[in-house]
């Protein structure tokens, strides 16, 4: 392997730290690498050409009174592959906030556990406002530009998806929404489209939009709430968008003493609100469904007058804790996906006569699942989810499963390994929705080291096809995308 340090940063954090999400899988790094030239075990397929982007949490500044694991900064991974080679990069989001922060010598803004009162600075990015947008959360590949967001609501970041060169901040021409973008959007790749959403404390509480193509913001209205909410993703069919208002949310009298506590209204539906794709508010369909909170939505598609949606029901959105629990242990329960009694779940929403019908796909403990990307919006088969870890926030090993049949094959990986969000890469001709392969990055505490593995994606639970070493142990974090080399500039 041909090894090269970009940049080492100066990082700012205790030198025998000893939380939870800054040790362990997700000791986070300070330094930039490119790799050429991989240490490979087994064969890096000939016909997978294109590249796998994850998004990381590396915090640099510590907090200024409670650190939360979404609250670090942003680095993207790239590992590109053609014609059986590899070459890898890591960088960090150069976010507005992270070199404030660094120029300062400490925190400014408050952090996702933290009342935003105690922020010495004011004029952060957010649904809450004085946040650091740290855009640590998700990234996808539009209009041959990777885009990196932010857990809640914020600016979108430029990337080069290959070299992962810095371009800024995106603008959309000037029509960026003063609201920012949530964490979560959404590319067609049957139209090149990208939709999304936005949310705040204010009426009309959401806002939802389409840019083209070629990325111009090209529709944009509000969707009004009942009240300020927390939705974090959305998915769309053919023609329309699905959107949601679940029960879980901030209690609105608090707000305006700066408090932001989440409360779960089991009382109250969740409601799915059904959009054409560039349709006003007058135009909303809400469906109520049984109350819980939906973290990720795997897919959509019509079929006939149903929209179908799957997602992730939470059967416990709010787990209880014991009455001596620690003030990390009532923080970080939310993010124990067993806990949240997290499982696949299906909702068919009719458009004629606004029943609803829903249940589970799966008894399965499961979250952060993906697709063929080919398939997004329409009927499909297949969703490549990860298995969680007991008690944190963790990923033990990939799960495939058919939604059809409810056939489900795994793979877990040995103790002390947590792999990474893992993405789908189709064949270039694929005979089938999973001809293609799985890839995903572990990170190893018992080795201290870190392998990007390739999976024959029909045959998951035979291991990797290919091992790829990388320059060093990388941190644990939350999304990852794929973009085919076709789909690069």
């Amino acid at each position: 392997m041909t090894i090269s340090l970009h940049h080492e940063w100066e990082s700012l954090l205790p030198a025998n730290d000893t939380h939870p999400y800054r040790t362990g899988a997700w000791r986070p790094q300070n330094r930039e690498w490119t790799a050429t030239d991989m240490v490979v075990e087994g064969t890096i397929p000939d016909d997978l050409n294109g590249v796998y982007l994850r998004n990381t949490e590396n915090p640099l500044v510590p907090a200024s009174e409670r650190y939360h694991p979404f609250d670090g900064d942003g680095m993207i991974h790239s590992i590109f592959f053609s014609n059986g080679k590899a070459e890898y990069r890591n960088r960090f989001i150069r976010t507005q906030g992270l070199l404030a922060e660094l120029d300062a010598g400490g925190p400014l803004w408050s952090g996702l556990a933290e009342s935003p009162l105690v922020a010495p600075r004011q004029d952060g990015w957010g649904a809450r406002t004085r946040m650091k947008d740290a855009s640590s959360t998700d990234v996808v590949v539009h209009n041959g530009v990777a885009l990196t967001s932010f857990y809640q609501c914020g600016d979108l970041y430029r990337l080069d998806p290959v070299s992962l060169a810095d371009d800024g901040r995106e603008a959309w021409n000037g029509k960026f929404p003063d609201a920012g973008v949530s964490a979560h959007t959404k590319v067609d790749e049957a139209t090149g489209e990208l939709m999304f959403f936005n949310y705040q404390t204010t009426y009309p509480y959401m806002h939802y939009g389409v840019v083209s193509p070629t990325g111009d913001l090209v529709h944009y209205t509000p969707v009004p709430l009942p009240g300020p909410r927390l939705p974090h993703d959305m998915t769309f069919t053919e023609n329309y968008s699905i959107l949601n208002d679940c029960p879980l949310f901030w209690k609105e009298d608090l707000i305006e003493r700066g408090i932001y506590a989440t409360q779960f209204h089991r009382d109250m539906p969740t409601r799915l609100g059904v959009i054409p794709r560039y349709g006003t508010e007058k135009d909303i369909k809400w469906f109520e469904c049984d109350a819980t909170y939906v973290l990720h939505w795997i897919n959509a598609y019509e079929d006939g007058d149903e929209i179908v949606v799957d997602g992730y029901f939470q059967f416990d959105p709010s787990p209880g804790v014991a009455p001596d629990a620690t003030l990390e242990q009532r923080m970080f329960r939310f993010l124990d996906l067993f806990a949240l009694q997290s499982r696949p779940y299906r909702w068919r929403l009719n458009m004629k006569t606004g029943t609803v019908k829903e249940g589970p796909l799966s008894d399965t403990i499961t979250e952060f699942g993906m697709i063929n990307a080919l398939t997004a919006g329409k009927n499909y088969e297949w969703v490549y989810s990860t298995i969680p870890a007991v008690g944190w926030f963790g990923f033990e090993g990939i799960i495939k499963h058919n939604v059809v049949t409810g056939s489900e094959e795994n793979y877990r990986l040995p103790d002390g390994v947590y792999a990474s969000e893992t993405v789908f890469a189709p064949r270039p001709t694929p005979r089938s929705e999973d001809d293609g392969y799985l890839i995903t990055f572990t990170m190893d505490v018992v080795n201290d080291s870190s392998q990007c593995l390739v999976f024959d994606a029909q045959n998951v639970s035979d291991g990797p096809v290919a091992r790829i070493q990388l320059p060093e142990r990388i941190c644990s974090g939350t999304h990852a995308t794929w973009a085919a080399a076709s789909t690069l500039r």
